[in-house]
């Protein structure tokens, strides 16, 4: 795992609960060539490809996916928690590894077909990232794949999202929890 990147991440024990690490990607974001290298290389993967929209997912995912769409010269779409988004929206509740939750994304956010690629700064469970994908699809968005800076492997999120059939991409992965 590339080590320039672990070397700006934070762990943060017991947060949000006891037992979780916590891996705070803020130290990563306030470092300019860090950031920018962790965008480039979200990318990186899917060069070449038409995409036509990134999906952030709140809160993250909207600091890289902002920045990816920026580079992109392509649309930013924020996928957020229930209450946050002004007009209707198609919903999906989720699983994380320590509760449940709701996620929203415009119903006009996404024309028939476009390509899409999926922005996070972590994957675990995959519980958010699934509800993410199945909103794209709701939409009616063919997904590119999914990038994020964080794998945690052990908790089997990636393989939940590849066995969806969305290709997965993450800059670096920690054990455990």
């Amino acid at each position: 795992m590339p080590d320039w990147i672990k070397s700006r991440i934070r762990t943060i024990p017991d947060y949000p609960v006891k037992g979780i690490m916590f891996r705070d990607i803020t130290t990563l974001l306030q470092d300019a060539r860090g950031f920018r290298k962790a965008v480039d290389e979200m990318v990186y993967d899917f060069a070449g490809q038409k995409i036509d929209k990134v999906v952030g997912i709140e809160a993250r995912g909207f600091i890289l996916g902002g920045a990816i769409a920026h580079q992109l010269s392509v649309g930013f779409i924020p996928v957020r928690k229930a209450g946050k988004l002004p007009f209707e929206t198609h919903s999906q509740t989720y699983t994380l590894e320590y509760g449940t939750d709701e996620l929203h994304i415009h119903t006009d956010a996404i024309l028939d077909g476009e390509v899409i690629l999926l922005v996070d700064d972590l994957i675990a469970t995959g519980g958010t990232a699934e509800a993410a994908v199945k909103l794209i699809q709701k939409c009616g968005g063919r997904i590119a794949g999914a990038s994020f800076v964080i794998d945690l492997p052990d908790l089997g999120g990636a393989q939940k999202i590849r066995d969806m059939g969305v290709k997965v991409h993450a800059l670096c992965a920690y054990e455990g929890h």
